[in-house]
């Protein structure tokens, strides 16, 4: 069941990268408009979702949470606008494993020999895939998903502390809308949408992001920050495809290599937890 979690979640990921280039690169629906109707479509199905269950368990909100989720969500519109769906998933989830192994460290996590050498050669994968040859992104649009990628972060260790994950997603991404309201006037871009804009930004929000950060929140707690990180450089790789799929991007040689020390790197966290469980 972990797994089947962990996949959906990572694939989910890897569809908002997807989504948001389909939908934004098509001149369908402008950052501000895409950003807040899946804040709103998330809330009001995780709202739902928790009315229909039997303990009728009432939204937890949090506003740090709420501003982590709320600068993600903008800031990673706003930079896949000039990104293409791999460099922008690469650099977001680059940023992601920076923060949660380094926070993971800080507090005491220990690095098995086995787990340290998967996590270098998941991030020796991402290196490869931005050697000198690789289109150079934008720097704006390459820091705002830096930026994105610091709070989505952030956002994934709070869901740590987390007891109830359906009650705080649900809290989160209420409180992300007042916020969301903010940003959008703050940016101050036209709205703008037409019939394919408004059902992209409808499934990004529902489905590849509240009801997959609902179950990342539930399995996330029961994973080192370091493992956590770790799985989620599996997005880029998902992302690449996808992008190939639907938006025609090419996959070099590169790529395919690059995914494959991913994968491999990946599979060693996961081996070398497994291990310490056992143990």
């Amino acid at each position: 069941m972990m797994l089947l979690k962990i996949i959906f979640a990572m694939t989910a990921f890897a569809a908002n990268s997807v989504l948001c280039r389909v939908a934004l690169k098509g001149g369908h629906i402008d950052v501000s408009t895409f950003s807040g109707i899946r804040l709103l479509s998330g809330a009001v199905l995780l709202y739902f979702f928790l009315q229909l269950r039997k303990t009728h368990t009432r939204p937890e909100y949090n506003w740090l949470n709420a501003l982590f989720l709320c600068v993600y969500v903008f800031t990673f519109s706003i930079a896949y606008v000039s990104l293409n769906t791999a460099t922008g998933a690469l650099l977001l989830f680059g940023a992601v494993q920076i923060v949660m192994t380094g926070w993971g460290l800080y507090k005491g996590e220990k690095l098995s020999p086995a787990k340290g050498a998967g996590i270098l050669a998941a991030v020796a994968g991402i290196c490869l895939l931005l050697l000198p040859g690789a289109e150079a992104p934008p720097m704006n649009a390459a820091a705002l998903m830096v930026v994105s990628g610091i709070a989505w972060g952030f956002y994934s260790l709070r869901g740590k502390q987390a007891k109830n994950a359906a009650a705080a997603t649900t809290g989160n991404f209420i409180l992300a809308i007042p916020l969301s309201l903010i940003a959008t006037f703050a940016i101050d871009v036209h709205p703008q949408t037409d019939t394919v804009g408004l059902l992209l930004a409808v499934i990004a929000g529902a489905i590849t992001s509240g009801a997959a950060y609902l179950i990342w929140y539930s399995i996330v707690p029961s994973l080192s920050s370091t493992t956590a990180s770790t799985l989620q450089l599996s997005v880029p790789c998902l992302a690449a495809i996808g992008g190939v799929m639907f938006l025609g991007e090419s996959m070099s040689l590169r790529v395919l290599f690059s995914t494959a020390i991913i994968m491999s790197g990946i599979g060693l966290v996961i081996y070398s937890d497994k291990k310490r469980i056992k143990n």
